[in-house]
C-alpha cells in the first residue's frame, strides 16, 4: 500500500520560515512528478509548487521567490521550504505524487499538515 506522509507544519509568525517534508512509502516502481497543494476552508485546493522526476520546477505566482520545492529521489522525499511567510499562506498543505505501480500511474495524496501564519 502506497502512503504519502507530510510533516513540518505548525504555527509561525509572519516573515518566518517553515520546511515541509513528505515521505512516500510502500511498494511502487517509481515516482514521476511530486507537488504541494494547499487548501483553506471553503476554497478549492490550489497548486503551490510542482517538481518533476528530473528536477524541473514550477510555482504558483503567489509563492514565487519565497517557496522552494525540492526532492530526494533516493529517499522518495519531497520538501517545501517556505520563507517570508504571510498570513495569506495559512492553509492545510497536501503532498501529491504521481506514482508508478506496474505499468500504470496513480495519483496519491497525503493527509495534510496545517500551516498557520500569524500577523
Amino acid at each position: 500500500q502506497v502512503q504519502l506522509v507530510e510533516s513540518g507544519g505548525g504555527l509561525v509568525q509572519a516573515g518566518g520560515s517553515l520546511r515541509l517534508s513528505c515521505a512516500a512509502s510502500g511498494s511502487f516502481v517509481s515516482i514521476n512528478a511530486m507537488a504541494w497543494y494547499r487548501q483553506t476552508p471553503g476554497k478549492q485546493r490550489e497548486l503551490v509548487a510542482v517538481i518533476t522526476s528530473g528536477g524541473n520546477t514550477n510555482y504558483a505566482d503567489s509563492v514565487k521567490g519565497r517557496f522552494t520545492i525540492s526532492r530526494d529521489n533516493a529517499k522518495n522525499m519531497v520538501y517545501l521550504q517556505m520563507n517570508s511567510l504571510k498570513p495569506g499562506d495559512t492553509a492545510v498543505y497536501y503532498c501529491n505524487g504521481d506514482i508508478i505501480l506496474g505499468t500504470l500511474q496513480y495519483g496519491y495524496w497525503g493527509q495534510g499538515t496545517q500551516v498557520t501564519v500569524s500577523s
